[in-house]
């Protein structure tokens, strides 16, 4: 199986940076895309979140097969003179591992190597309770059973599921990608009515952040 790591990686902007004439931000803004332009051996789409939530500007979602060139790559972008008004404020690290509850799954269910991005992502970590890993297997399975069953009810929306056990706080971090928020949070009102919902230990914070191309997005930041 290939190792695919996975890293939502948020950056808040510091407010200095609007105190800068628009040339330098342009050319500043430039330098940062063509960095991370550069990588190699990474996947990265950017998501613009100023004004959507408190603390955080930019999502930078990357995947690779190397961890340690996402840390490489993190380093390069902090060196960049736009990287010098941009900390982390959260960041969700996991891998790619065939589903528990799905023999096949579909690109609904599993979209991370999809590369077409939806416009709204919606974000957020995910740990379920003690109890619900020792339940017995078929137990589970029926409840995960009646959470697909929802899922394939808004057939519009995908999924990405990201296991982080041992390798972060939480367990798994979610994303949904959609085109309708809507849509999107009635299908988060139908799983709060599901079985599997009492197992629910944490999934908070949520961010909502809309795709935008890379080059796009920096030159938003504001």
């Amino acid at each position: 199986m290939t190792t695919t790591f996975v890293q939502f990686l948020f950056y808040r902007l510091d407010p200095a940076w609007r105190r800068l004439s628009e040339d330098e931000r342009h050319c500043r803004a430039t330098e940062l895309s063509e960095t991370i332009e550069s990588q190699e051996g990474l996947t990265t789409y950017a998501y613009n979140t100023t004004g959507l939530k408190a603390g955080t500007d930019l999502l930078l979602w990357r995947h690779g097969a190397d961890v340690a060139e996402m840390q490489a790559a993190s380093s390069r972008l902090h060196r960049t003179s736009l990287g010098e008004y941009l900390d982390i404020s959260a960041s969700y690290l996991g891998l790619i591992r065939p589903s528990n509850y799905v023999r096949r799954q579909t690109s609904q269910e599993q979209a991370v190597l999809s590369h077409e991005r939806g416009t709204y992502l919606v974000v957020y970590p995910f740990t379920k309770t003690i109890e619900w890993h020792l339940l017995g297997a078929q137990t589970r399975q029926g409840m995960m059973n009646e959470h697909i069953k929802v899922g394939h009810e808004y057939g519009h929306i995908r999924q990405v599921l990201v296991h982080s056990f041992g390798l972060d706080d939480q367990e798994f971090i979610v994303a949904y990608e959609a085109e309708d928020l809507l849509e999107f949070q009635s299908l988060v009102m139908d799983l709060r009515a599901t079985d599997g919902r009492k197992h629910t230990l944490s999934d908070t914070p949520i961010y909502t952040c809309v795709h935008r191309p890379l080059r796009e997005a920096i030159e938003l930041l504001a």
